[in-house]
């Protein structure tokens, strides 16, 4: 059993001012995996403290002390692949494949490509008698999600610092061991004292404590849109910048020229993926009138590629986080069936012979209305609604019926099409057939989907404040 009760603050472990520790599940077993300290606002003082101390040192290396050290920790990082990938199969319940392939893979990439970025990035403007300096911002607080805990961990800490902010860093208390590993790969990696600050505990305590700090300069947040108004409510309290990135409903738009099983393949493994639990998942399938019968056989014919079970057997879909997670999902499930929405596959209940974990059956819904509960509101979970359209205005219309608008997806062949449909959707990523992850590509949503660009070169561009000096020659 993995017991974290130590902090990391100011580049050393220490023990916790509090003594109430909490549990860590094995969604796939409901087991006890480890325990962690539920730091208090004293250690969350301590650790601010520590990073505002190294302000004026770290926010005045050069560009190439800061490339080095993200290449440091990229090669530390590499060192411990077995590690990130057994915990967060553990704490997630992530497939094996899937932590190595998806988690522990973007969390290398966002270190490998900040680096990369920053060689060619400027600080400086002229512009006539006037310089733009692009400066840190300052002591940077990061609030991250259960449900990628190295990709969102890593964008964050790669673009503060790559623009020279120190942090504090609270990962999600239920998903809080890769944290502990990659606090241990900045420690290999000579990262300067108070540069880096982990506290780990409860939104209650410290995520509120960290967005209403008056310490803090910057709050960053991923998670919940009803949270990230909380986090809105605490910084405004203190005028700290605040970046955000929330929910989402995504659309995904099947176009007449589309091929029905790839894009039933594409549409499915979207929904399944992480066990549904990505902000970013196409739940909403948006199929024309004509092509729907066609469809659901194509999806009924695919589902059985995306095997539920055992994390560490050859399963693509494994156990949501908890049983929170599991019953929020069953009670979505529901909702949908009372209102009328057809279900072509799932459905209540845990998938036969996995009675043990918090395991759930993928579900497709049809015959529904964007108007649905189901069709408005994220459910986090592998849950599909499949809603069909008449004309390309219409689906563009039902695509962007929603308060959401983290991403958005097309299949299909003509290119004008798909570049009216992608110019269309009020969306932050638009995402075209299979095309592959760019981590040098803005990733953040219009609406309640949040605030502010994340990832490469507008990951670091969060953490800069911006100045002019008028009348320097030089």
């Amino acid at each position: 059993m993995r017991n974290y009760l130590k902090h990391f603050i100011n580049g050393e472990w220490v023990e916790s001012t509090g003594s109430e520790t909490m549990d860590v599940i094995n969604p796939a077993t409901e087991k006890v995996a480890g325990r962690i300290s539920l730091g208090t606002l004293e250690d969350l003082d301590h650790a601010v403290q520590a990073a505002r101390e190294a302000i004026p040192t770290f926010s005045t290396t050069s560009r190439e002390e800061r490339i080095q050290m993200l290449e440091a920790i990229s090669d530390e990082y590499e060192k411990r692949k077995d590690d990130f990938v057994d915990a967060i199969t553990e704490e997630l319940g992530s497939p094996r494949s899937l932590s190595e392939n998806v988690h522990y893979s973007m969390g290398l990439n966002h270190f490998r490509e900040t680096a990369r970025l920053l060689k060619d990035f400027s600080f400086t403007e002229k512009r006539g008698d006037t310089t733009i300096i692009k400066e840190a911002v300052g002591v940077s607080g990061l609030i991250t999600p259960w449900n990628f805990p190295t990709n969102q961990t890593s964008t964050k800490i790669a673009g503060a610092f790559a623009a020279g902010s120190p942090v504090v860093l609270k990962p999600a208390e239920i998903t809080p061991f890769a944290a502990v590993i990659l606090a241990e790969v900045f420690e290999a990696a000579g990262v300067p004292k108070g540069v880096f600050n982990l506290v780990n505990g409860t939104g209650e305590v410290i995520g509120n404590g960290i967005s209403s700090h008056p310490d803090i300069d910057l709050v960053s947040f991923t998670g919940s849109s009803a949270v990230g108004q909380k986090v809105m409510e605490n910084a405004a309290k203190t005028i700290k910048k605040v970046a955000l990135e929330l929910g989402g409903k995504s659309p995904l738009i099947v176009l007449e020229d589309a091929d029905l099983k790839e894009a039933a393949k594409i549409a499915v493994s979207n929904v399944v993926m992480n066990t549904g639990q990505v902000c970013t998942a196409a739940t909403r399938t948006l199929v024309p009138k004509a092509m729907h019968d066609d469809f659901i056989e194509a999806v009924k014919a695919v589902l059985p590629r995306f095997p539920v079970g055992d994390p560490n057997g050859k399963n693509f879909v494994g156990p949501l986080v908890a049983q929170k997670q599991w019953d929020r999902v069953q009670s979505y499930i529901q909702k949908g069936i009372d209102e009328g929405a057809t279900l072509v596959a799932g459905g209540p209940g845990k998938p036969e012979g996995l009675e043990t974990g918090y395991f759930v059956k993928p579900t497709v819904f049809t015959n529904v209305k964007n108007d649905m509960v189901i069709a408005r509101e994220e459910i986090f979970g592998p849950v599909m609604s499949i809603i069909t359209y008449e004309t390309l205005d219409e689906a563009i219309a039902i695509a962007n019926d929603t308060e959401y608008g983290l991403a958005g997806y097309i299949v299909g062949k003509d290119e004008g099409t798909i570049n009216k449909v992608a110019s269309s959707i009020r969306a932050g990523q638009i995402r075209v057939n299979k095309a592959q992850t760019d981590f040098s590509a803005p990733f953040g949503g219009y609406k309640k989907s949040g605030i502010g660009r994340e990832w490469g070169d507008f990951g670091i561009e969060e953490y800069l404040e911006v100045k002019a000096v008028l009348g320097m020659s030089s």
